[in-house]
């Protein structure tokens, strides 16, 4: 996609498109950026609603509390500031003070960060700074610490450790898209010099998908399962005609890039990423290398789904989308097959299906490229996820030895957690509401950052909510934020839950929880809303399933008349530490 495609797509707009509301800070010029960053949102789907300030007005636009930027009440912030600025800086400074220029720097970097969140709960982007060598003193500059290449790295660097202890801060990767593509292709000094530019029309379009891919992530929007063929995607060969030893995988030729792809599948797994197979194979014979081959990574138990037969793939792929219950448009399909590929694309419109090269080497080049996985929050709970996915296959093979639903949930011996928000979740409760889209409530957005000041807030009520049973343990899979009205009353501000654990009763616990903590808190009723999205129609009733009356568009509930609701899940007191 060139600029001038982007910029066409930027003057459309469409009325129904979701809306996202994004301000652009800069040291440098940001039209262009601004223009191609609509034109990608278009693409995906959705509107940005740009306010892009003038040149060079960072400072002035944060520390005013009546500037455009606070008026414009932003979702996301993205600060800009390039490095030819930074240089020309650096370069008034004596050479004793240019070893600490990095370290300074920073400094104000992090106070930007600090006066935003202090003023607005909109998430910070941050670009980080495309790394050069000025060519004086050639590769010595590397350990000469009062030369601007050396301090630069050194500021990416200090940039990726502060946004660590920023919680509601997120970078974006822009040193690796020129690492990527070169500076001829990043940059173009013509019209830097011309324009104050510091990215070359070429890039913008790669950038403004970058920047994109993490506002995506933010709304919600992220991969969450690969989808594999077999013969000649995770080895070289086909199993059922070359066997077990002819296939190829290891560290020996061909055999190295198949390797090198599994290890990459396998860091995508320990992050939370799902990994079924869709395979036109016997499945004894498609399983056989995950267990015998003594050179595969992949093992059968890293697997969320395993499906070989001779149907169709998108068929195949639709059976795993409706068992792991998550989003087609979450999923991404790998096959080396053209014919396959075109077949599932034709089929299944929202699923992801990357063309992938005719060598193997090239695979994870291609991949990478792609930034397909790109997520705004990491929790520990992520390398447990494929087994809690197998655990739900074990129950359902379980369900179907019962005569009745009921009898089924009592058997689980189900026992829930429900306790105040606490710094050892915050990572996966955020998480939570970044990733839940069906069963959300108000599909409000959260960084790790929001949820500690939510949690330090006394004017809100705050739950997260676990589960086990006696298969296994679900997980924090539960959000409940509840906010004190000025009449006592209570306001379900968020409530979302993990569709992992849909009609296991857990959605009946949580309302009753809801309304002990109001007689908890002396209030008469709860109130409650429900905003529509394009992915969370079945909750739209739900408040009522549950007992509260409708008046317009919002519903509440009485305490002293509401019957509690029906559920098998006992709670019990539960000390992570």
């Amino acid at each position: 996609m060139d600029f001038n495609t982007l910029k066409k797509r930027a003057s459309k707009t469409d009325p129904d498109l979701p809306k996202y509301k994004l301000a652009i800070l800069g040291d440098c010029a940001t039209q262009h950026i601004a223009t191609a960053l609509r034109g990608t949102a278009d693409l995906h789907g959705f509107t940005l609603d740009i306010f892009d300030s003038d040149y060079n007005q960072i400072f002035e636009q944060i520390i005013d509390d009546q500037s455009e930027l606070y008026q414009f009440s932003p979702q996301s912030i993205l600060l800009i500031l390039c490095a030819e600025k930074l240089e020309a800086s650096f370069m008034c400074l004596p050479e004793r003070e240019r070893v600490s220029f990095a370290d300074n720097t920073i400094k104000t970097i992090q106070q930007y960060w600090s006066v935003i969140s202090a003023k607005t709960s909109a998430s910070v982007l941050q670009f980080n700074f495309a790394y050069y060598n000025d060519g004086v003193t050639g590769s010595f500059t590397l350990r000469e610490p009062a030369s601007f290449a050396y301090q630069l790295q050194k500021l990416n660097y200090l940039l990726s450790e502060a946004a660590v202890k920023h919680k509601n801060v997120l970078l974006v990767d822009v040193n690796g898209i020129q690492s990527l593509y070169g500076r001829n292709v990043f940059r173009d000094s013509k019209l830097y010099y011309l324009a104050k530019m510091p990215f070359s029309l070429e890039a913008l379009p790669i950038i403004a998908q970058r920047t994109v891919d993490v506002l995506e992530a933010l709304r919600g929007h992220e991969k969450k399962c690969v989808v594999l063929d077999l013969d000649n995607t995770l080895w070289g060969g086909a199993i059922g005609d070359d066997g077990i030893e002819g296939i190829q995988v290891g560290e020996l030729g061909t055999g190295h890039a198949f390797t090198d792809f599994q290890l990459w599948l396998r860091e995508l797994k320990k992050r939370g990423i799902l990994l079924a197979v869709c395979s036109k194979n016997n499945e004894d014979t498609a399983r056989e290398p995950f267990e015998k081959h003594p050179d595969m990574v992949l093992r059968m138990d890293d697997f969320a789904m395993f499906i070989a037969n001779w149907e169709d793939k998108a068929s195949n792929i639709i059976r795993i989308q409706q068992t792991l219950n998550i989003g087609m448009d979450s999923m991404v399909f790998l096959d080396d097959n053209p014919f396959e590929r075109e077949q599932v694309r034709s089929a299944i419109r929202e699923i992801s299906v990357p063309d992938l090269p005719e060598d193997p080497a090239l695979y994870l080049d291609i991949l990478q490229s792609l930034n397909l996985f790109e997520t705004v929050s990491y929790s520990s709970a992520d390398n447990q996820r494929t087994e809690q996915y197998q655990q739900e296959a074990q129950r359902a093979v379980m369900k179907a030895t019962y005569s009745s639903y009921d009898e089924y949930l009592e058997s689980l011996d189900m026992h829930a957690v429900s306790a105040p928000f606490d710094k050892f979740y915050f990572p996966r409760i955020a998480q939570l509401t970044q990733r839940s889209n069906q069963f959300n409530l108000r599909t409000v957005r959260y960084t790790e950052g929001q949820i500690q000041e939510i949690a330090d807030d006394t004017t809100h009520i705050t739950r997260y909510y676990s589960l086990r049973d006696k298969i296994g343990d679900y997980g924090l899979i539960g959000v409940v934020i509840l906010d004190k009205l000025p009449d006592n009353n209570l306001f379900i501000s968020e409530l979302l839950m993990s569709c992992r654990v849909l009609k296991r009763g857990m959605e009946e616990f949580i309302i009753n929880n809801i309304i002990k903590m109001a007689e908890e808190n002396g209030s008469s009723r709860v109130f409650a809303e429900y905003i529509e999205t394009p992915k969370n129609g079945m909750v739209a009733e739900f408040y009522q399933r549950m007992g509260f009356a409708k008046v317009g568009t919002k519903f509440y509930a009485d305490i002293s008349t509401f019957k509690t609701c029906k559920t098998s899940i006992k709670e019990e007191n539960y000390d992570h530490k």
